[in-house]
């Protein structure tokens, strides 16, 4: 079995265009969610993350001179992708994988303004795109499964290189806020017009944020970053118990995480520090809570990062992945923002004030529509 490592990475959101600007940021405790009153995209005003469009237009340039044949997401993919392949100095081989996750796609373009053919929707569409433009030899794996997507494509990956079917596998995820989405978490009545509380008794909501995040996932020790981090273990359990609300119980991520130290050969005591998914919902963070207790990990100092991004869909487990990768480097345990006064049955380590603390092992989980649940194990590389 060979071993498969997060190496190169990338974040372009509100925060910024790069890993090292977003990690000052989240150091620093800068949210990028702001108030927005747009009536084309929603009728009442919302709070969420939103890429400024000059910033991203001007990035793209370094990449395309094409912008207008590329839809927002594709250029956000673009840069984000583009900056990884650059510094990884990366050859696209036979040997070189493609994912994409992402939860709804270029969505936007069957709205009646569009000036995009409505089959660009068709997410194998969006990959021949992203294919296309880099030059991968090989079609692109998509993974849309819920908001488990991007941290579900890390186990996909590690999977991969396993089993010898590729030597390096690039994944880019990417998400964006639109009328599509925003009137879908509008109906269960789960959007917040203030920035969200995860895990506080005071939790009003979800809010929505888009970005892209992209990571070389390597068997290759000598094309490991500082903040290299190995995979030791996956898990992945769909609960089945309603096509919105998780098990009560946390079921299915209690088996995941269960299923992930099983595979990493750990203790759950191993386990420094754990970024959850905690979307700010009344279900979520109560079920996550239980979950972690079943596991005895009520002690482990653990976060939400919505409060910074809001909930990025399809992206979000890959851009908390990479603040972990971060976190583990500069041993150091970020503000869970947004967090005052703890709201679930179940107690639980919220990170309420960043703190410096060596940091070995990181836990990222995450949960989605449709029951899904998916964790995965990480350990800081240590080098000579």
């Amino acid at each position: 079995m060979n071993n498969a490592y997060l190496s190169y990475n990338n974040i372009v959101s509100a925060l910024g265009n790069n890993s090292n600007d977003v990690i000052d940021k989240i150091t620093n405790e800068q949210s990028g969610l702001e108030l927005i009153d747009d009536k084309k995209i929603l009728s009442e005003p919302f709070c969420a993350s939103l890429i400024d469009n000059l910033a991203l237009n001007t990035i793209f340039e370094d990449f395309s001179d094409k912008k207008n044949e590329y839809t927002r997401l594709e250029k956000i993919m673009i840069v984000s992708l583009g900056q990884v392949i650059q510094k990884a100095n990366i050859s696209l081989t036979e040997r070189t994988g493609l994912i994409i996750s992402t939860t709804k796609g270029n969505i936007d373009v069957l709205e009646k303004n569009s000036i995009f053919p409505k089959n660009r929707s068709y997410l194998h569409v969006l990959g021949q795109a992203i294919k296309k433009h880099f030059g991968f030899i090989n079609d692109a794996i998509i993974v849309s499964n819920a908001c488990v997507s991007g941290i579900l494509s890390v186990a996909i990956a590690k999977r991969y290189i396993d089993a010898n079917v590729y030597d390096d596998v690039l994944i880019v995820s990417g998400d964006m806020v639109t009328r599509f989405v925003l009137s879908g978490f509008q109906s269960f009545q789960a959007l917040s017009q203030t920035p969200c509380k995860p895990y506080s008794i005071y939790r009003s909501g979800i809010n929505i944020g888009e970005a892209a995040a992209s990571v070389l996932v390597t068997g290759k020790i000598n094309n490991l970053t500082t903040e290299s981090v190995e995979i030791l273990g996956d898990g992945s359990c769909n609960d089945a118990n309603h096509i919105s609300g998780p098990s009560r119980k946390g079921e299915g991520l209690y088996r995941s995480i269960k299923i992930a130290i099983k595979e990493a050969k750990i203790s759950p005591a191993e386990i420094d520090y754990i970024s959850a998914h905690g979307t700010a919902t009344l279900f979520n963070d109560e079920m996550e809570a239980i979950a972690f207790n079943r596991l005895g990990l009520s002690k482990t100092p653990l976060n939400s990062l919505k409060g910074y991004f809001g909930h990025t869909l399809g992206a979000s487990g890959l851009i908390e992945t990479i603040v972990g990768m971060h976190a583990l480097k500069n041993n150091m345990l970020y503000t869970s923002l947004g967090f005052d006064k703890l709201g679930v049955s179940q107690n639980i380590n919220i990170i309420k004030k960043g703190a410096n603390q060596k940091l070995d092992i990181f836990l990222k989980t995450a949960s989605g529509f449709g029951g899904c649940n998916t964790a995965v194990i990480f350990k800081k590389v240590q080098y000579a």
